[in-house]
């Protein structure tokens, strides 16, 4: 399986480690989108596209974001759970929509992303400061 095309749409601020997202396209076939880049504690890294999970409210029977207080629909306050903040607790609340089966695709695609990120931001600088350079008329 190729990687076809990576496609960066950076959404940098000042202090946020979300740095970009990425829509990646394999084969010419097949896109995967929402792709986040974020700056970790040891620099760069890919996280996949992920939703949020659900349970069902005990009172309508209506699903619910899992760790709220309150339901949506009927407003019934939901079962406290525990505050558990660890890496584990934390992503089972969001599960992935897509993922790398073994880690030498996941380098792949970690790879290319970045490659892309790189390029992407080299070519904004660059059009900032012929933007800077360039005065308005």
């Amino acid at each position: 399986m190729e990687i076809t095309e990576v496609r960066i749409s950076l959404r940098e601020k000042e202090g946020k480690r979300l740095k970009a997202y990425a829509t990646v396209t394999f084969d010419n076939s097949f896109a995967v989108r929402n792709i986040k880049i974020v700056e970790g504690n040891n620099g760069l890294f890919v996280a996949m596209p992920a939703k949020k999970m659900k349970l069902f409210c005990p009172r309508c029977g209506r699903k619910v974001d899992m760790g709220s207080r309150y339901c949506n629909h009927c407003g019934a306050q939901l079962p406290i759970t525990p505050k558990d903040t660890s890496i584990n607790a934390r992503q089972s609340i969001h599960q992935d929509l897509a993922h790398p089966i073994n880690q030498q695709f996941r380098d792949y695609l970690q790879s290319k992303i970045l490659d892309a990120y790189y390029r992407e931001k080299e070519a904004q600088s660059k059009q900032k400061t012929s933007e800077e350079i360039t005065p308005k008329e």
